[in-house]
């Protein structure tokens, strides 16, 4: 005898003693399904515990010694849990036609209901498994800052497609085919409705392939005021944590559409660039005198240089027959140029420069606010606030430094620099009338 039959004598059994008991036919139907259901949910909800118990122990034993292996985290992501609902689920559907036995008009609505409840129990299974497994791929160096996420919703969408089909299915009781036939039809609205999933599906496949941006790039995308950060690569939108802390979401079509600046290549080569002038007077530049010179050669970065320099210039000088009683004449030495060299010296000297990669110190074209001295170097470090200290630092030199060769930081006059012009010129005045002049 099959286990079916010897539930179902138990269900004529527990319908005849409610009869013996002289209850009403109809009251004993409904009373016979409450109990038939409370058995079998009971019966359901202990086979679920044991099962869930079972494999959530037998996963965390063989998962103790490596507790990044798969099976740990498919316990994490409620895999096992899940699976335990099956058992429980399978029970329920095995007792719908034994419950609903003396009330067939409700028995096909429930197994219509305990079919779709395992088509969405499947589809949930299935996606925790490639959850686990997107985790555990994210792990790996490789894949870390990859846009993983991205491909795990296009599989989560498909997998929620496949689920509707089903269930239309089940519930029409006609084939997966029929539902083909009548998407056909449906199609063009289809493609207008999931355009922005299409185009972040396939822009997400072009990031990854051209390796345009990983999680972790520092970006910058001014159009949608993204500047730090990327936190999160998605099928519809990349993530940017803002130096701020503030979050930027951008469509991830706008990645290849769009420009935007990616610093990885400043942050693996090692080395972040310096590019910034100070502004000196134009009237402070002059030729050195050779008393000059020697005063000059007490500064150790520059000595040597004005050492050399010097002589091939008296060379030059000597051999041209160029009269040096006027300064101006043949070829001389600058506080300007000196001051160039020193500062060129000092990055050199410097341990917070990077050596390898381009370093120069130039003029620029004359402004109206003086002469501009650019500084084109690189930090031997990638670190946003150490570099900002190595850079004040070197220019807090710099501007001093300017002083100990005559020459003078342009800024703009403020109101007390005019005020106190003003000042001058009274007591000038002043002077003058009471003297007569």
């Amino acid at each position: 005898m099959s286990n079916l039959a010897v539930i179902q004598e138990l269900s004529e059994w527990t319908f005849g003693v409610l009869m013996k008991a002289h209850i009403p036919y109809q009251t004993a139907i409904y009373l016979h399904v409450l109990l038939l259901l409370t058995v079998f949910l009971i019966l359901a909800w202990s086979a679920d515990k044991m099962i869930n118990v079972l494999l959530t122990t037998f996963g965390r034993r063989s998962t103790r010694r490596n507790p990044d292996a798969l099976m740990a985290i498919m316990i994490r992501n409620k895999v096992v849990r899940r699976v335990a609902h099956l058992v429980s689920l399978a029970i329920l559907t095995y007792a719908v036609p034994v419950i609903f036995n003396k009330i067939p008009e409700l028995q096909t609505p429930f197994e219509t209901l305990m079919g779709i409840l395992l088509i969405l129990l499947f589809v949930s299974i299935v996606r925790s498994v490639f959850k686990s497994i997107t985790d555990l791929v994210k792990e790996k160096p490789g894949f870390r800052d990859k846009p993983m996420d991205s491909y795990l919703q296009v599989v989560n969408i498909i997998l929620l497609f496949v689920a509707g089909i089903l269930i239309f299915s089940q519930i029409t009781g006609k084939s997966v085919w029929a539902f083909f036939t009548a998407m056909g039809a449906l199609s063009a609205i289809l493609l207008l409705v999931f355009k922005d999933t299409i185009m972040g599906f396939v822009a997400s496949i072009q990031v990854t392939t051209n390796d345009m941006v990983r999680i972790g790039d520092w970006i910058e995308m001014p159009k949608y005021g993204a500047d730090g950060s990327v936190v999160a690569i998605t099928l519809n939108t990349v993530k940017v944590q803002n130096f701020d802390k503030t979050i930027t979401t951008i469509p991830t079509y706008a990645l290849i559409s769009d420009s935007f600046k990616n610093w990885r290549g400043m942050q693996e080569s090692g080395g972040r660039r310096m590019k910034r002038s100070i502004y000196l007077k134009i009237a402070s530049v002059r030729f050195l005198t050779d008393e000059d010179v020697e005063q000059y050669k007490k500064i150790s970065l520059v000595c040597e240089y004005l050492t050399k320099r010097k002589a091939e210039i008296d060379v030059f000088n000597r051999d041209a027959g160029t009269d040096k009683s006027v300064l101006i004449n043949g070829r001389n030495l600058t506080n300007i140029g000196v001051f160039r060299q020193y500062i060129l010296a000092y990055l050199n000297s410097n341990p917070n420069v990077h050596k390898g990669m381009i370093m120069m110190v130039r003029q620029l074209a004359p402004t109206e606010t003086g002469l501009p001295m650019e500084i084109y170097a690189f930090t031997s470090t990638v670190v946003w606030t150490e570099y900002e200290a190595i850079m004040a630092d070197i220019f807090d030199h710099i501007m001093v430094a300017a002083t100990y060769f005559g020459l003078e930081i342009f800024e703009t006059p403020s109101g007390g620099d005019v005020r106190g012009l003003e000042a001058d010129s009274k007591v000038l005045l002043m002077d003058r009338l009471f003297s007569g002049s």
